[in-house]
């Protein structure tokens, strides 16, 4: 059993991880969208496709998982720390076309979407019984400061200093390479036996349900939201950056205070409220242009923006639904990297069908297409409820 010193050195490495990653993914999350509309000049549609590559990794991810049986949580977490340091460099040096970027972002993102699931798990090993949600709020809020101080060095630097899209590449995997290697100093825990990978239970299926709406949910925000900064309200580098920069700092108290409202009102209501808001948020992005003059539209697409940001931790609440249900230890961390396979499916097909929403009949559409999806996330929150322990 690890001791108290040994548990608060494994704490204080991963947090330093944590925020050295927050940090590097800013300066990816800040400058992508720009990155490919400026370098490569893509279409809407291209953009669309593009999710294919990025996305896959997702839904490889508990295979991928299986193949690294052999290897405990906090040594996967390293090995995807340092595969995503890898893939972000090779974008920014070695993307001669954007055929070969696409390979190279399939690198990136594998990495990226191998951490996830690995990272609410060990997030929640450092937390007392019942603080589940208060801990990946503390660790959320932790990524959170320092993908503020990222944010305001891209807005600095491209403003002032003449950032190149490479250099803030090579900042970001400098970081997340950094972050692999703290990771990897810490103690080993046990492997998941390769048996329990791919768990599936009818208690879990409320869980995955979710999932599924929230990769869908997710995937319009993340593809077609900072699109539609770019594209349709042609705002640059530095004004991302200005964006993530505020949603940033609201979320150095939101994201610790929706951790505390977590353990304290319970995931129900939470999912259920952000399930309405997200319905108004996508309203706003369809419609915004065409129902209030330009300057007026451009602030409310901000605020939209910075507001679906914020939610998108909601997420741990899923999360923590999830560590109340499981019925063991390694199934919290099977069905975790399960849901991520999951909702893949769905974001990569939903991110395809998008872009031929866009093409064909405005992107709008696709905004209300996500405004439906939020509506069914909300309604089937209300069925949330944690059952009876069972056997297993």
């Amino acid at each position: 059993m690890q001791t108290d010193a040994g548990h608060k050195r494994d704490y204080t490495l991963f947090l330093i991880a944590i925020l050295l990653g927050g940090f590097g993914a800013s300066f990816v999350d800040a400058t992508f969208n720009n990155f490919l509309f400026e370098t490569f000049k893509i279409t809407d549609a291209q953009r669309a496709f593009l999710e294919l590559p990025r996305e896959l990794p997702g839904f490889l991810v508990a295979f991928v998982s299986a193949l690294l049986f052999f290897m405990c949580n906090r040594t996967m977490a390293a090995f995807a720390r340092a595969t995503t340091a890898i893939g972000i460099l090779l974008v920014g040096f070695c993307s001669v076309n954007y055929h070969v970027m696409l390979v190279w972002l399939f690198i990136y993102s594998s990495g990226q979407h191998l951490f996830m699931p690995v990272n609410a798990d060990i997030s929640m090993d450092f937390a007392k019984e019942g603080g589940h949600g208060k801990m990946l709020g503390k660790l959320a809020g932790a990524e959170n400061l320092a993908g503020i101080a990222g944010a305001l060095v891209v807005f600095l630097g491209f403003k002032y200093l003449s950032f190149s899209f490479a250099v803030a590449f090579s900042v970001a995997a400098v970081c997340f390479l950094a972050s692999a290697v703290l990771i990897y100093m810490m103690k080993k825990n046990k492997p998941v036996p390769v048996k329990q990978r791919f768990v599936f239970r009818k208690r879990y299926g409320l869980y995955y349900w979710l999932t599924v709406l929230y990769g869908t949910r997710k995937q319009i925000f993340l593809t077609f939201a900072p699109w539609v900064l770019v594209s349709v309200f042609l705002q640059k580098v530095q004004v991302i950056a200005v964006l993530l920069l505020i949603a940033g700092v609201i979320g150095i108290g939101f994201k610790p205070l929706l951790g505390y409202l977590i353990d304290r009102l319970g995931e129900k209501l939470i999912i259920v409220s952000e399930g309405f808001l997200l319905i108004a948020i996508c309203i706003g992005y369809g419609y915004s242009k065409e129902w209030f003059l330009e300057g007026t539209a451009l602030y409310v697409t901000f605020a939209c923006f910075v507001a679906d940001g914020l939610l998108m931790s909601v997420n741990m609440a899923r999360a923590t639904y999830m560590k109340k249900i499981a019925l063991n230890r390694e199934e919290l961390t099977s069905t975790l990297t399960m849901g991520t396979t999951i909702d893949h499916v769905f974001s990569i097909s939903v991110a395809l069908i998008g872009g031929i929403i866009w093409s064909t009949i405005g992107y709008r559409y696709i905004f209300l297409l996500g405004a439906g999806i939020a509506a069914m996330s909300a309604i089937s929150a209300m069925f949330l409820k944690i059952p009876e322990k069972e056997t297993a």
